[in-house]
C-alpha cells in the first residue's frame, strides 16, 4: 500500500498569497492519477493488512493539521468519489481556540517577505535561545522534500527546530504583533471545527490524533510527550466516542522527529498504527513489526502533486 501525505489543499487564496499549497484542482487530477495506476484501497483491504500483513499497492489518503481546507474541499471531494481518508488533527486549536505555532509560521510565510522576516526573527532572538546541539542534526534531516529559498529554509529551521520551546511562542507573538497579523481573523480560515469533525466521522472518514501542539516529539521529555499523546487522544475519544481506528502521525514526520520513548507512549495508550514520513510502500514487515512507523509518500512526490509556489513583491 502506499499512503500519501497532504497538508493544504485549497484554491489560491489572495489572503495569503505565498502559503504552500497544492490546488484543489491538481488534487482532484491527482486522485483521477491515482485511480487509473494504483487504484484506492478499501477500508475491508485496510482491515485485512493490519491483521495479516497482507498488503498491496493501492493508495491510502492521509491529512494533516485538521486544515479548514480538509472540510471544505477535500471531504466534499472524497464523499462524491466514494472513498475514504485519514485525517489527523491537533487538539490545543479546538480547546483553546488559539493557532498552533507551527502554523503561525506559515501564516507569516505565506503574506510576508521571508527576508524581512528571518532579519526581524534574529534581531529579537539571543544565542541562548538556540540549542546548537541540534543544529547539525536537525539541518541534516529537515525539508528534504519542500522547495524553500535559503531565507524561508533558515526562519522554519530556526523556529520549528533550533529554538527552546521556552522561548518560541513569545517569539512569535513579537512577529505576529509586529506585522499586524489579527490572528482572531484568520484563525477560522486555517482549522476544522468541532462539527465539521464530527460531520466527516460520521460519514466514514477517519479522524486521528496529530498531538495537542504539533511539537517535535523527540525534543520533549516522557513527561511531556505522553501529555501530548494521551491528552489528545482522550479528546477525541470525548468528542467522537468509541474508536474504530486509534491512530497516530508524528507531527513534522521523519526519524529525527520522534524517538524510542514516543513509540512505547503510543503503544501504551493501545494506538493500532502511525504515520511517519519516509517515501516508500508499505510492506509487510511494517505492518507486522513496526506499526508504530508506517511509511508515508509526500503528495508532491506523484503527478500533479506539486504545491503553488508563487512569489508576490
Amino acid at each position: 500500500m502506499k499512503a500519501i501525505m497532504y497538508h493544504y489543499v485549497r484554491p489560491f487564496d489572495k489572503k495569503y498569497p505565498k502559503l504552500k499549497s497544492l490546488e484543489f484542482d491538481n488534487f482532484r487530477k491527482q486522485l483521477d492519477f491515482f485511480e487509473k495506476e494504483y487504484g484506492f484501497c478499501s477500508k475491508e483491504e485496510f482491515d485485512h493488512a493490519l491483521v495479516t500483513g497482507e498488503t498491496n499497492e493501492k493508495i491510502i489518503l492521509t491529512f494533516d493539521d485538521g486544515l479548514s481546507c480538509h472540510y471544505e474541499f477535500v471531504f466534499k471531494e472524497l464523499l462524491e468519489r466514494n472513498l475514504w481518508g485519514i485525517f489527523y488533527v491537533n487538539t490545543n486549536n479546538l480547546l483553546e481556540r488559539k493557532i498552533i505555532n507551527v502554523h503561525r509560521i506559515h501564516i507569516l510565510l505565506s503574506k510576508f517577505n521571508a527576508e524581512l522576516l528571518l532579519n526581524e526573527t534574529q534581531k529579537i532572538i539571543s544565542d541562548n535561545y538556540i540549542d546548537k546541539s541540534l543544529i547539525n542534526d536537525f539541518e541534516k534531516f529537515t525539508y528534504g522534500n519542500q522547495s524553500n529559498d535559503n531565507f524561508t529554509l533558515k526562519f522554519k529551521r530556526i523556529l520549528n527546530y533550533y529554538i527552546s520551546y521556552e522561548h518560541r511562542s513569545l517569539i512569535i507573538d513579537k512577529l505576529m504583533q509586529k506585522f499586524g497579523v489579527d490572528e482572531d481573523k484568520v484563525f477560522n480560515d486555517f482549522y476544522m471545527s468541532k462539527e465539521n469533525i464530527l460531520e466527516m466521522h460520521d460519514n466514514g472518514m477517519i479522524i486521528g490524533n496529530h498531538s495537542k501542539t504539533h511539537p517535535v516529539f523527540s525534543k520533549l521529555n516522557e513527561a511531556e510527550q505522553r501529555e501530548e499523546i494521551t491528552s489528545s487522544f482522550d479528546y477525541l475519544s470525548e468528542l467522537l466516542g468509541e474508536f474504530k481506528y486509534k491512530t497516530f502521525c508524528y507531527p513534522y514526520g521523519g526519524f529525527h522527529s520522534f524517538n524510542n520513548k514516543t513509540v512505547e507512549i503510543l503503544n501504551e495508550n493501545k494506538c493500532q498504527f502511525s504515520f511517519n514520513v519516509e517515501s516508500r510502500s508499505i510492506t509487510a514487515q511494517d505492518l507486522i513489526h513496526e506499526k508504530q512507523k508506517l511509511p508515508r509518500f509526500d503528495c508532491n512526490e506523484f503527478e500533479y502533486g506539486k504545491v503553488i509556489d508563487k512569489i508576490f513583491y
